[in-house]
């Protein structure tokens, strides 16, 4: 399995990204299902094609974020 870090975090399911700043990462096609992403800062972040699977996305900042989900 390959470990994916993007701004010091580990992106990879059930993850715990509360509060994380993943301004303007990109994150496209991340598995994050059942990942923890309350609070996190997604802003301008590319998120196509992410699993976001059973996450917990409450009060996450997804302003300008890219998202495709096809």
């Amino acid at each position: 399995m390959v470990v994916v870090e993007v701004n010091g975090y580990t992106i990879e399911p059930g993850a715990n990204l509360r509060e994380a700043d993943l301004e303007g990462a990109n994150l496209s096609g991340a598995n994050l299902s059942g990942a923890n992403l309350s609070n996190a800062n997604l802003e301008e972040a590319v998120i196509d094609l992410t699993d976001f699977t059973g996450a917990n996305l409450s009060e996450a900042n997804l302003h300008w974020a890219h998202i495709t989900w096809w």
